[in-house]
């Protein structure tokens, strides 16, 4: 048998190979080996033992050759440090929206200085933006809906599993929460224009419904804005991720449907327009 170090660089030159990312193969290596980082490089010239060197391979021959994300070959990803399951019903958690998470916890100690407020995430997915903010912040009281059922029960297993408080509601945008205000509204709608290449990996496996917002990419952003002013309390956050391109023409539609409010726009690490928020003090 190999020794770890010598099938970690024969399956990443492979990947390498064949247009795939290589930091995919090792992820499959940590997670067939049932070892951390840490433990991998104390183990790196040790021979693999054969069980774990089969599902290995497996594993790299569905990421490379079936065209099987990784996410979805182990069945998890790390957001915000915390382990959410992830699987074809939903969207696989990117770091851009680790962001946005930081950004809102920012701005709650900015507006609201610890006190308790409702807080609604709409097209929660796989919940990591709920039970995120719902663990990170014990004064949040998290919302989370979603038309898709399916992906509803995997963001309440996230739930369970990392013993969040959040709460579930199957509908369309605002429907399942009608007659309640909030303090806090963010949402990563789905923001890829109808017609737009995505690569193949991502349109077999993530949910078009979780991907496709329209024939400018907006048109769930437009449905949010529009209806916002009825469900938000006088002081409030709305926070938005979004594709880097569409910054201004959001911040248009923003200004149609709210007066007095500051529209703050940020970059992600990468230097891309990916974050907007409307802010009521």
């Amino acid at each position: 048998m190999p020794t770890f170090r010598e099938a970690l660089k024969i399956n990443e030159q492979y990947a390498l190979d064949n247009n795939k990312e290589d930091s995919g193969v090792k992820l499959l290596l940590l997670h067939f080996s049932k070892m951390t980082s840490a433990d991998l490089i104390m183990n790196i010239n040790t021979e693999m033992p054969i069980d774990n060197y089969k599902e290995f391979l497996y594993g790299v021959d569905r990421y490379i050759t079936k065209n099987i994300p990784v996410q979805h070959i182990i069945g998890y990803e790390y957001f915000y440090g915390h382990k959410f399951i992830v699987n074809k019903d939903v969207l696989i958690p990117r770091y851009e929206t680790e962001e946005l998470v930081a950004h809102v916890l920012m701005y709650y100690d900015e507006v609201f200085e610890d006190k308790d407020v409702e807080v609604l995430d709409i097209g929660t997915g796989s919940g990591c933006l709920a039970v995120t903010l719902d663990i990170e912040e014990q004064h949040m009281n998290v919302v989370g809906t979603d038309i898709s059922n399916e992906a509803l029960e995997t963001a309440k297993q996230n739930n369970e599993n990392l013993k969040g408080k959040a709460t579930f509601l199957q509908g369309d945008l605002f429907e399942p929460i009608k007659g309640r205000k909030f303090d806090i509204i963010v949402s990563n709608p789905p923001y890829i224009p109808q017609g737009e290449y995505v690569e193949d990996l991502v349109v077999n496996n993530e949910p078009d419904i979780a991907l496709f917002g329209g024939e400018d990419g907006l048109y769930f952003y437009r449905l949010i804005i529009e209806q916002a002013p009825n469900f938000v309390n006088d002081r409030f956050i709305i926070a938005f991720e979004h594709a880097y391109d569409k910054a201004k023409e959001l911040k248009k539609i923003i200004q149609k449907h709210f007066v007095d409010v500051d529209i703050i726009q940020k970059k992600d690490m990468q230097g891309k327009d990916r974050m907007t928020f409307i802010i009521k003090k």
